[in-house]
This record gives C-alpha cells, structure tokens and sequence, in this order.
C-alpha cells in the first residue's frame, strides 16, 4: 500500500461493559473504495464516528496524513480533509436546492462568517452551478429540498459534504430508503463524481450487489472487529462473512433494515 491517507491503530470503543469497537488496525490508500459492512450492532458506525470525531475512542490512535486526530472536534476534522454523509439525508428542507448547495459553499469557504455575508455571490454561484451538474442535479436546481425524491435529496446531501473539497469522505448507507432501480444510478453519479477529485471513499452498506460493483475493499465487521479485509471477490466468500453478515443482511433486506 502506498503511504496512507488515513489509519487507525489499536482503535476501541466501550459503552460500559459494552465493547462496540476492539483494537481495530486498518489503513486506507488515497484514492481507494472501501465498503464497510456488517450486521446492525457489527461497530460499523461506531467506526465511523470516531473516524469523524462524533464519538471518542475509548483508546487508540486516528491519524490522517501522519497528523494524529484522535481528539479532534467533528469541524476541525472536516476542515483538515474528512468529511461524512448521514444514513438520514442532513439538508434544509425549506430551502432549494441551489439554496441548499450556496449555504454550504458559504459556510466551506468562510467558516463561522459565510452566512452573514449574501449567499448569491459570483463566486459561490459558480462553484454551486459546477456541483449542480456534476452530482446530476441541475434539473431540480430551484425545486425545495422537501419536494425532492429519495434519491435526489440523497445526491444532494452528498454533494453539500463535499463542497470544501475533503480527501476522504464517510458515507453512511447511501443507497438506504432508494428504490433498487435508483440504486445504481445514482452510486454511478456519485462515484463518477469523487473520482474525478481523487477522494478516499469509505461506505458503509448493506446491499451486497452494491459493495461488489464499486468498492476495491470490503471491511466485513462483526462485534465491533474486523473479521474480514479483502477484495470483494474474496470477502463476499469468506466463511465468517458468509455465516456472521450476508446471511443476516439478506433476511434485513427481506424485512426492513433496523
């Protein structure tokens, strides 16, 4: 691998007596897909915010670009580079879509004073005219947030995450609550996208199917350990994977995901 851009070592997490995440050990390549995956309770999302500082790890070390982040706040990670999408769309439903994409340029590009200057400023109009067509969102560019598809306001919570430009993005379910028709459409335009810029993606997922036609890597979790890292081809048929994930992901898929 080469120099990573992010690692963690011996990272855990306690709630009490519950362990959510043991001594994990794992490092990321820039530019890599990697899709995180594991039953609900597995320490999937746990992970994940301790990566974003939502969460302090109980011990252990992050760091991203050799700078140790353990500590940091949520704001401070996101500026140095890390930022994250959630399984709940984060938009502001009252506003437009361009409205939506204007305030968070504004608040990437002047942090704690880009609201109180006018939003539809040149510059901040071009860089949102620019991620509009990029993450296939032009058409809806004045319709409301609220008024949006699943799988539009989907799209339009991810490109708001990556307006200030992160190496290395989170997501948190992003094909949750899509129909499986959009599905792929919509990982095509948002993978598509985070290429042309090169970012680390991290995803966490449940539908097989999508883990194995996007990612490089699949992180397999299993009470708050990784239990499997390896290509797709050899995750989805790793033994463990198969008795501790899949098989609990197709009866999940079945049912509903909790």
């Amino acid at each position: 691998m080469a120099q990573p851009i992010l690692e963690v070592r011996d990272l855990s997490k306690n709630f009490g007596a519950v362990t959510a995440a043991s001594n994990i050990n794992v490092a990321f390549a820039p530019g890599e897909t990697v899709g995180i995956i594991g039953a609900n309770g597995a320490g999937k999302t746990t992970f994940v915010n301790m990566i974003t500082g939502y969460l302090p790890p109980t011990r252990g070390e992050i760091r991203y670009r050799s700078q140790d982040i353990t500590r940091k706040r949520p704001r401070d990670i996101a500026r140095l580079g890390i930022c994250r999408s959630f399984q709940v769309s984060q938009v502001f439903v009252s506003l437009s879509v361009l409205e939506n994409l204007l305030t968070a340029v504004a608040i990437a590009s002047s942090p704690g004073l880009g609201m109180l200057r006018p939003l539809r400023r040149p510059e901040l109009l071009e860089r949102a005219e620019v991620i509009l067509e990029r993450y296939d969102i032009a058409a809806y560019r004045d319709q409301l947030a609220s008024d949006l598809s699943q799988g539009a306001r989907k799209l339009l919570d991810i490109a708001m995450a990556v307006v200030s430009g992160p190496k290395v993005l989170l997501l948190d379910e992003p094909t949750s609550g899509i129909s499986s028709g959009e599905k792929t459409a919509l990982m095509d335009v948002v993978m598509d996208a985070l290429k042309q810029d090169e970012v680390t993606i991290l995803f966490i997922e449940h539908d097989m199917e999508i883990v194995e036609r996007y990612v490089d890597r699949v992180l397999a979790f299993y009470q708050g350990e990784i239990i499997c890292d390896a290509p797709p081809a050899q995750a989805l048929r790793d033994p463990q994977v198969l008795q501790y994930v899949i098989g609990t992901e197709i009866r999940a898929a079945a049912g509903g995901h909790a």
